[in-house]
């Protein structure tokens, strides 16, 4: 079964990563067993803290909801070694007529070449005009004809060689070899048998014969094989039992990895003439084979998106994905999907929230750490309750779960905001650690956001902080750049901006000095400031 990805936002807060590993283990839990929690995003400190607190591993992480070749239903024939014969690969070939060709390896199973039924055909054509084998491993030969070798010796060849020649019905005066470059086909004819024997020819096939007594202990190097084909079937196999390493076609070779997106895959074979493409994993082995009907309808990646439903925000490539559920907290914004699906939004602080909200409805409690991680989620969402997006709900459900993981929610806030920005970390890091992009009446802007219990030190970096904004501005060509250093105890949040002065203070009704102004009160990123600077915009 394919998984279905339950993701947050870019970014990841504690609050988008609790929420997607709380509802995948809801799910999970009732049955629906191919939900996978993911992040898009490295992990802030904060939410490296919850987890570890509570002995949790991070989410998988995913960069991309893109179709992938790995997403396709690709064809998986068998991998043919290099050294098996004609006869071995024509068998695969025709078990499944819709293979147009099957892949041949080394002995690692990485790629050597493509074999497709033209090949076998147009060697077995070329057979005719050069009745001839090189270098033919000896049981090759024996498999292929099912023979059995009547003098083995020590000194018995490995290989082989020379032109095919039909020593039937003809007498031995009227025979065409006399030397070893042979390969003789004889019936029953003891005349032309101890002729063949005694001009050394390298092989001789006895076809639906025996070898005459008096012939078993006369001196030759003929390496003597009997078989129970007769003479027209012997002497076709005998073409089939060379390693199809000769046939199969090796130059051009153009194959796929897993992870290739199915777009690129699509403009390559558009401009291909072949039908059939190998496809590799990572080490570069062979596991399946990929054809133009594969790309008609390919199969979408399913996920689930929690704690936000704006595409700037979510994973690359969700169009190209099929989504099945959003539980958000925020305002609507601009997701589309092809298909009705589940839609929860509700107006509360956290998204874990809502989620704590469903296992009730489920009659499922969470396990004692999964309550203590979805606590201090809402927590570190609410900032310890004293942001303006927190409701009663989120105080009774952070309570309840509290009591059910066996934590102090006053002493586990505490933990989580004193963490969250360290003095060994960058500007520019610090700058991504909670940062979301927005687009408001023709604005573009970044908003991040670092929540400490004292803000006076991050404050001493104003000037690293302003470098790092005109840098990541420049890049991603924004109107307005801000950052929120939100103190939990002073309630109240210092803001650093880069873009127009005017529209800061008007949306705020403050004075700025040095690109900084203090906002009491303000706390909360989408209940407060992006509203204001809505409101302004119109």
């Amino acid at each position: 079964m394919e998984p279905i990805y339950v993701t947050g936002h870019r970014n990841p807060d504690t609050d988008s990563v609790v929420s997607a590993m709380a509802y995948a283990a809801l799910r999970n839990s009732l049955g629906d067993r191919e939900y996978v929690p993911a992040r898009l995003g490295h992990l802030s400190d904060e939410t490296k803290l919850v987890l570890e607190r509570f002995g949790f591993e991070p989410p998988e992480r995913i960069k991309t909801m893109r179709t992938q070749v790995h997403d396709l239903d690709f064809d998986t024939p068998p991998a043919l070694y290099k050294e098996l014969t004609v006869s071995r690969g024509w068998q695969v070939l025709q078990k499944d007529a819709s293979v147009a060709a099957v892949p041949v390896t080394t002995e690692d199973g990485r790629l050597f070449g493509m074999l497709s039924s033209g090949d076998v055909a147009a060697y077995d054509m070329e057979s005719i005009s050069d009745p001839s084998i090189r270098d033919i491993p000896l049981y090759h030969l024996l498999s292929v004809l099912e023979g059995k070798l009547l003098n083995e010796t020590a000194d018995q060849p490995e290989t082989i060689s020379g032109d095919i020649v039909f020593a039937l019905p003809k007498g031995k005066d009227s025979l065409l070899f006399d030397s070893e470059n042979y390969v003789a086909i004889c019936g029953n004819q003891p005349e032309v048998i101890r002729w063949a024997l005694e001009s050394n020819v390298h092989c001789m096939i006895l076809c639906q014969a025996e070898l005459p007594a008096e012939l078993r202990s006369l001196p030759t190097k003929t390496c003597i094989i009997s078989t129970t084909f007769d003479a027209y079937r012997a002497a076709r196999l005998i073409f089939q039992a060379v390693p199809i390493s000769r046939i199969c076609r090796t130059k051009d070779l153009q194959s796929f990895h897993l992870d290739d997106f199915v777009d690129d895959v699509r403009e390559v074979v558009s401009n291909s003439r072949y039908r059939c493409y190998p496809i590799l994993d990572e080490n570069e082995c062979v596991v399946g084979t990929l054809s133009r009907y594969h790309l008609i309808k390919p199969r979408r990646k399913r996920v689930v998106l929690v704690d936000h439903n704006e595409l700037a925000q979510s994973v690359p490539g969700l169009e190209q994905a099929q989504i099945l559920e959003i539980i958000d907290h925020h305002r609507l914004a601009d997701i589309q999907t092809l298909n009705p699906i589940y839609f929860r939004n509700e107006p509360v602080g956290s998204t874990t929230t809502i989620i704590a909200g469903m296992y009730q409805e489920r009659g499922i409690m969470p396990t004692q750490k999964l309550a203590g991680l979805m606590a201090a989620a809402i927590l570190s969402d609410t900032v310890m309750f004293k942001s303006p997006t927190t409701t009663d709900r989120d105080r009774a459900v952070a309570e309840r779960l509290a009591r059910i993981g066996n934590v102090s929610l006053e002493e586990l806030g505490k933990e989580i905001f004193s963490a969250t920005c360290p003095e060994d970390k960058s500007a520019a890091d610090l700058l991504q650690v909670d940062f979301k992009e927005f687009h408001i009446a023709g604005h573009d802007l970044g908003v991040s956001q670092i929540t400490c219990v004292d803000f006076a030190p991050l404050l001493q970096r104003r000037e690293e902080f302003l470098q790092a904004m005109q840098e990541l501005s420049d890049k991603r060509h924004y109107d307005m750049t801000l950052l929120m250093i939100t103190d939990v105890l002073l309630e109240g949040t210092q803001l650093i901006f880069l873009g127009d002065e005017d529209i800061i203070e008007q949306a705020f009704s403050v004075t700025s000095k040095n690109q900084t102004v203090f906002l009491p009160g303000i706390l909360s990123r989408k209940k407060q400031v992006i509203p204001m600077l809505s409101a302004l915009w119109g």
